[in-house]
């Protein structure tokens, strides 16, 4: 059967694709407008034009639900919440996210003031009936809701994760509007009312979207398997991403992270920072050892507290646009050319770009992008390079150079966020590159951290799909249980597991996963009493040690004294299917056939130029060592071995680049 991972991006979507043993990659440009177009046109080409039905896997990392977020696109939503505190979305935490920012604005709540509304009943704190539901009054939030034009309701009431019958009284009455609702106990079951409803109105804001893109994919796919990537690197049916949308909002970048650590584990790399560099931005995150979770995500200014992969993002990609502020000072995104109308050396763009840069430094072969399929205007580059020039006051070549310096010092600090302010050394870790553009700046990234080698895979620029093929089934489950050291025994919280993992179990059940095949973890969300904030620590005897152990890694002190609280119970149920074998050759040969040598071609270095190799990865064999200066050119990316790095081919063709950082 063939099986096809599908990753969308700002600039292009990216195919592979597996049919018995044959392999195979496609990358075309995406269509922002309407996302499925490129989608379905990459499929028709890998199928050869039609698309039969019960012939194909597709698993598909996508930015509908991100986009609606950033955009402001979602649908008009309404909030249904206990009587006086539905405006808990608007007040928030009252916190500040940019302190000395004096024009600093809050985005707007998602819901506006018209159309929340309160309902009379509520749970107490400890799951007890304060006061019955009051049903007039909920008739009449409905009927209201019917005037007001609401395409989606999110409904979050207090305590509902204690008992949730009048959430379920509420979706009951509300199901004659024949809109999509979202219950907060089902979304979130944890405590925190205002996080609860902002992930809680989130979802109810991008569902419909996806419903409807999802839908047209599913039709246009002639009703084929298809699941979605979640933002916690595991897949979910196309049917639960459809109810669930906000568990998506992160996929792409979460694909990449699971190809990674799969990839580099079975390279016997276990200590990453990985790097994809695409043409909208750039994302980071660091595995030591295990894909770093977080709750405390921020989307566009809205709190959603889903598991996500802990990935830091950063505005500086291959698109990302140079220009003068006014200051005359050179700077480098967040905005970026995109798709359409994309770089200047793609033929539409008239404002220069980290792509153009490179190109014109010669670390980008215009024959070769694309394989040969998409033609770079280097002219068109040149020309505009020069205008931005004069009024910097610089070279091309100095302009150039600084794009690219200002670009790579902006992921460099990206970096340092994930290592260096959370305790670890980037010098113990491999920089793994990959993404269109991440083979071009990743050397030079790991000169300026010191890092001593950089990992770059095969088929680097289209990484996210592959570990969309590579990822489990996952389904995530909490609850908040608010408990001490003093008064829970790891027998006793081990007993509070059970029914998250009986229902984790029956869900993976119905996906077809069973036995063998399904994995549960456990994991606790642990603090000193008195703090507001929790760590996720594996759940084991010695919990409260666990927990002071990372506590120390993460703020340099622990607390052996202080009463620990256990504030929410995680469960991760893990589906785990047939995942492609990852082939290695025995035969390993240090010197390259003459027939890898495409040519050479003039590369500026630190405002030199060098004539430089020009080097066919495809033709690389195992064992090939390759010094620097050297251009690898392959369909999916470009990867630049400057003059201080040393590259080699391992065993499963992955290149490893040791830094000379003397």
């Amino acid at each position: 059967m063939l099986i096809i991972g599908v990753d969308t991006g700002g600039t292009f979507t990216d195919f592979i694709y597996r049919d018995g043993d044959r392999w195979g990659v496609h990358k075309r440009l995406s269509t922002p407008g309407n996302p499925s177009e490129a989608v379905i046109a990459g499929i028709r080409h890998i199928c050869g034009g039609d698309i039969a039905p019960a012939s194909m896997q597709i698993v598909h990392g996508s930015t509908v639900a991100t986009n609606a977020i950033l955009e402001r696109k979602g649908v008009r939503t309404a909030l249904i919440g206990n009587t006086g505190f539905t405006d808990v979305i608007e007040i928030g935490r009252q916190n500040r996210a940019e302190l000395y920012n004096l024009a600093y604005r809050r985005q707007p709540p998602i819901v506006p003031a018209d159309l929340r509304f309160g309902v009379g009943g509520r749970i107490g704190s400890d799951g007890s009936v304060i006061e019955d539901f009051n049903e007039t009054a909920a008739r009449a939030a409905v009927d209201a809701i019917r005037q007001s034009g609401a395409q989606s309701v999110a409904v979050c009431l207090l305590f509902s994760f204690l008992d949730p019958s009048h959430e379920l009284r509420m979706r009951e009455l509300l199901e004659g509007l024949d809109v999509p609702v979202s219950l907060s106990h089902e979304i979130l079951s944890e405590f925190r009312e205002f996080e609860r409803t902002s992930t809680t109105v989130v979802n109810a804001y991008v569902s419909p979207k996806m419903r409807a893109y999802l839908t047209d994919l599913k039709n246009a796919t002639a009703g084929n398997t298809l699941r979605v990537m979640q933002s916690n690197g595991g897949s979910i049916s196309v049917e639960t991403a459809m109810s669930e949308s906000v568990r998506t909002i992160l996929s792409g970048p979460a694909g990449g992270a699971v190809g990674a650590m799969e990839i580099g584990r079975n390279a016997s790399f276990d200590k990453l920072i990985t790097f994809d560099m695409g043409g909208t931005s750039s994302d980071v995150a660091l595995l030591d050892s295990t894909l770093p979770l977080t709750m405390e995500s921020t989307i566009s200014g809205y709190p959603v507290k889903v598991p996500m992969i802990d990935i830091h993002t950063v505005g500086a990609g291959g698109g990302s646009i140079a220009a003068l502020d006014e200051g005359g000072s050179l700077t480098v995104g967040p905005e970026s050319a995109g798709a359409d109308p994309g770089p200047i050396c793609y033929g539409k763009g008239e404002r220069i770009t980290v792509t153009d840069a490179n190109l014109f430094l010669g670390r980008l072969v215009a024959d070769h992008f694309l394989g040969g399929d998409m033609r770079l205007d280097t002219k068109r580059v040149a020309t505009k390079m020069q205008e931005m020039a004069d009024a910097a006051g610089l070279t091309p070549t100095q302009l150039a150079e600084g794009i690219l310096d200002v670009a790579n010092t902006n992921m460099e600090r990206a970096i340092r966020v994930i290592s260096v302010e959370r305790g670890f050394d980037p010098r113990e870790f491999t920089l793994f590159s990959f993404g269109g553009a991440g083979g071009m700046h990743c050397a030079f990234l790991a000169r300026l951290l010191n890092m001593p080698r950089v990992f770059i895979p095969v088929n680097p620029g289209i990484l996210s799909a592959v570990g969309m093929l590579m990822a489990d089934v996952i389904k995530d489950y909490s609850l908040t249980v608010m408990r001490t050291q003093h008064n829970s025994t790891a027998a006793e919280i081990a007993k509070l597991f059970a029914p998250l993992e009986e229902q984790g179990r029956a869900d993976l059940a119905s996906e077809g996963f069973t036995g063998a095949d399904v994995a549960c973890e456990r994991f606790l969300d642990m603090r000193y009493q008195g703090q507001s904030f929790e760590i996720i620590v594996p759940f084991s005897e010695d919990f409260v040690e666990g927990f002071e152990r990372m506590h120390e890694r993460s703020y340099g002190y622990r607390n052996p004294g202080r009463t620990v609280e256990i504030v929410n119970i995680r469960l991760r149920a893990r589906g785990i299917p047939q995942k492609p074998e990852l082939s290695a050759s025995g035969d390993m040969v240090r010197d390259i056939t003459p027939e890898a040598i495409l040519g050479e071609q003039d590369v500026v270095f630190s405002g030199t130029s060098r004539r430089t190799r020009i080097v066919s990865r495809e033709a690389l064999r195992p064992g090939n060592v390759l010094p620097g200066p050297a251009i690898l050119v392959e369909y999916s990316s470009t990867t630049t071995i400057p003059p201080f790095a040393t590259a080699r081919v391992d065993a499963h063709g992955n290149i490893i680049m040791d830094i000379d950082n003397g």
